[in-house]
């Protein structure tokens, strides 16, 4: 028995606005049948025993710690600019 219709396929590929086949329909029938099934394999495991979690690795945050520094003086920020003009930084004209 398969667990999704050709006619929920046509549904969904219509809100989609995707235009399917009728072999197209058939062909995503049987294989959102198969991912269905194998989804549903999942639930065949005994998983008491194991912790819920959100990744099967051990990550952990590799950004630094958010600390507050001093800032930069306009002056400090400015010393190693090739051009500047009234206390900003020059570029080259983008637009003509």
């Amino acid at each position: 028995m398969s667990r999704i219709t050709k006619e929920e396929v046509k549904h969904v590929a219509k809100l989609a606005r995707l235009a399917v086949t009728e072999e197209e329909a058939e062909m995503f029938t049987k294989q959102l049948d198969d991912i269905i099934g194998y989804a549903e394999q999942l639930n065949e495991l005994n998983t008491d025993d194991v912790e819920p979690t959100t990744h099967v690795l051990d990550l952990k945050n590799v950004l630094r710690e958010d600390k507050v520094k001093d800032w930069l003086t306009r002056d400090e920020a400015l010393k190693n600019t090739p051009d500047q003009q009234n206390g900003l930084i020059k570029v080259p004209a983008v637009l003509e």
